[in-house]
């Protein structure tokens, strides 16, 4: 299926969306393929890093630093690691639940809710 270029229109995760309804952008990210929703996965960058990249944000990837910003868990800093691209969430050293039966487990953070500290090396950068 070929869209008109005026149809269309960019938005900044590089993706594009044909639609500016609510319902059609809550489908379109519903049902994005993995490839896709890494670029969605993002996060802001501390001001050391966004100098260094020339970015405001980048996709969060296991081994960043992250320091939790919103939430129960504010201020909370530590390594990623685990980077859940279905629910769109992320699991950070240090940021943990307990269960019932007393075992801790990690808490799934949303990945909006965080920025990087310390970024891992990403592609030839």
């Amino acid at each position: 299926m070929v869209q008109d270029s005026d149809s269309c229109e960019h938005n900044n995760l590089g993706v594009f969306m044909s639609s500016r309804q609510p319902r059609k952008q809550r489908k379109k990210l519903y049902n994005a393929a993995m490839h896709t929703r890494q670029k969605l996965v993002g996060a802001a960058l501390s001001d050391k890093i966004r100098e260094e990249h020339k970015k405001r944000s980048l996709p969060v990837k296991k081994g960043d630093t992250v320091e939790v910003m919103r939430g129960d868990f504010k201020g909370s800093k530590g390594k990623i690691i685990k980077v859940d691209l279905k629910s769109m969430k992320i699991s950070i050293e240090g940021v943990t639940m307990q269960k019932a039966d007393g075992s801790e487990r990690f808490y799934p953070v949303h990945h909006s809710k965080v920025r990087i500290i310390k970024a891992e090396k990403r592609g030839k950068k």
